[in-house]
């Protein structure tokens, strides 16, 4: 019963990091996509994109969950570490959000990874929504597949956002 409470804890977090970083992450391998870039470059993008949004993701969190408790008449009762709170939206958002581009990684070692890089990771990312949404239905007491097909519907349209947006301005760099 202590691991749910955990989870209870920190589900914002978790979902809020989680969705996030896999969004972010797929919207830079799709835009990559649309704009013809090299794995190389989606690669840097993916993990620019982890390092420095989910660092300011972290932070934003921090500053929020801090000025709620500055807010907060019972200052002494409010539950959440601001620290603590951070470290868990960056950890998600690292973990998470790393799943659109493992498969680009994994391509450099395996003809299989190589020849099927976009679907792997489009599968991935797809599964990544799923369980995020699942989790978040299931702590919440909503029901786990419609919590799913809302998570993978957002990131579905983020992904084919960015997409159209790098298929549409790929000629201004080429």
């Amino acid at each position: 019963m202590q691991e749910v409470k955990g989870i209870k804890r920190f589900l914002p977090e978790f979902v809020y990091g989680g969705v996030d970083g896999s969004v972010t992450t797929f919207a830079v391998v799709a835009g990559s996509l649309g704009a013809s870039f090299s794995t190389s470059i989606m690669l840097i993008l993916g993990f620019a994109n982890l390092l420095a949004d989910g660092f300011s993701m972290a932070v934003s969190d921090y500053l929020s969950v801090r000025s709620a408790s500055d807010l907060s008449p019972n200052k002494e009762r409010y539950a959440k570490s601001p620290i603590s709170s951070a470290i868990a939206t960056y950890i998600s958002f690292i973990i998470i959000g790393a799943i659109p581009i493992v498969s680009f990684i994994l391509a450099y070692g395996s003809a299989f990874f190589f020849k099927n890089q976009v679907v792997i990771s489009v599968i991935l990312t797809g599964v990544a929504f799923i369980l995020v949404g699942a989790v978040k239905g299931k702590v919440i007491g909503k029901h786990p597949l419609r919590s799913s097909i809302e998570t993978l519907a957002i990131g579905s349209i983020a992904a084919l956002l960015a997409f159209i947006a790098g298929y549409f301005l790929r000629g201004i760099i080429q």
